[in-house]
């Protein structure tokens, strides 16, 4: 089985999505880091030297030989990778693939977001909290409709990374 995290930047794709792989015995696999591998750059790098349009290019490539070419993998895609080209369709389509939508609320994303904003080429130009908050806002409102055709949808609200990772597990099995 191919469990693929979706959802917004700080949203705990990664962090989850360890804990998760690490309880499964499962590999995890960081689109986002797979792709800076393969390119030998940052996606940062990538946007500024070779464009958005290549990025997604490549994303969409390297997603799709992940959930043809894996198994038994928790696989994080980055923020925007549903929303670009088919590739909600892809992981949708695909076999022995299930998607997760972790969905987390407006205050709790500029909460952690705020912090490490320099470390987000997206959010990097905002400068105050109330900005941010306007910023996502917007953006989950332009991006709801990909991440909303997940096949399960985990609130993350208030509850703890340990309890959140449980009710995957529960979810999933």
């Amino acid at each position: 089985m191919i469990v693929v995290l979706i959802g917004y930047m700080a949203s705990g794709k990664s962090t989850l999505g360890k804990m998760l792989a690490k309880k499964l015995n499962y590999e995890f696999v960081d689109l986002d880091d797979y792709i800076e591998e393969i390119e030998k750059m940052t996606v940062s790098d990538v946007f500024k030297t070779k464009g958005e349009i290549y990025f997604r290019k490549q994303e969409s490539f390297y997603l799709k030989e992940k959930l043809e070419n894996s198994n038994n993998i928790i696989l994080s895609v980055g923020g925007g990778t549903p929303c670009f080209g088919n590739n909600m369709e892809m992981i949708l389509d695909s076999k022995n693939v299930i998607s997760i939508y972790l969905k987390a609320s407006i205050p709790k994303l500029v909460k952690k977001l705020i912090k490490k904003k320099d470390k987000r080429p997206l959010i990097a130009h905002i400068e105050t909290e109330e900005a941010l908050t306007e910023f996502i806002g917007k953006h989950l409102f332009e991006r709801s409709p990909y991440y909303s055709q997940a096949q399960l949808i985990i609130n993350t609200g208030s509850k703890s990374k340990k309890n959140i990772v449980e009710e995957l597990i529960l979810k999933l099995f």
